[in-house]
């Protein structure tokens, strides 16, 4: 079994817990040693768990050790990743469900987190560090960008293309050919029918721009 450490302590990492053991319990392939984190003292116990150190614990390992970046914003996952780079005995493993239906047509990147229920069909790329949470579906020809969060039960059709660093919100909607632009926010239960523009938060039905940012 590989050992791996989950980056994080919150609410998903203890979810990203859940799913190493599901994958587990399919085949042994984990042996989560602990959480990093930040905040928490060493010894800490989450979920039965230890915190084992903190970003400079994890810069500073010298064994081969995979890890897994259990952060929901795009922004810190693509942080704490181009930081973890420096150390090269890491690497950062697809996680993906057991449960999930996919095909062999899908490229993935590294990092990856694909959480249970989902549906995959075929001939879609998913880069690095992308979560898809639970009950999401994804058609055809979609592109999915680094460090994109899709919150659960989220239906992104066929030939979708979302750009990096994008979150989209819980049951939402994103029809067939559309392109999210990056860094952009889709509301929960919202409903595409349009290209929406980077930089910017989308919601409504159709969902239409409500505010821009950096």
């Amino acid at each position: 079994m590989e050992d791996i450490v989950i980056i994080g302590a919150g609410g998903f990492a203890r979810e990203i817990q859940f799913l190493i053991e599901r994958i587990n319990q399919k085949m042994l392939t984990y042996n989560l040693i602990g959480f990093i984190d930040e905040q928490l003292e060493v010894g800490t116990l989450v979920n039965g768990i230890p915190v084992i150190g903190n970003n400079d614990f994890l810069l500073q390992y010298v064994k081969p050790l995979s890890a897994t970046i259990a952060i929901g914003t795009g922004k810190k996952r693509k942080c704490l990743y181009e930081m973890f780079q420096n150390n090269p005995n890491l690497t950062f493993p697809n996680l993906i469900d057991p449960s999930v239906i996919c095909s062999q047509s899908i490229s993935y990147g590294i990092g990856n987190i694909i959480c249970a229920g989902n549906i995959l069909t075929v001939n879609i790329q998913i880069e690095d560090f992308v979560i898809l949470n639970l009950d999401c579906t994804v058609g055809h020809d979609a592109i999915i960008q680094s460090y994109v969060t899709v919150s659960p039960s989220a239906n992104i059709s066929g030939n979708v293309h979302i750009n990096p660093l994008c979150y989209i919100g819980t049951s939402s909607s994103i029809i067939q050919g559309i392109t999210i632009g990056q860094n952009t926010t889709i509301g929960a239960g919202a409903v595409v029918v349009k290209d929406i523009p980077e930089h910017c938060t989308a919601v409504g039905t159709p969902a239409k721009p409500i505010k821009y940012h950096n």
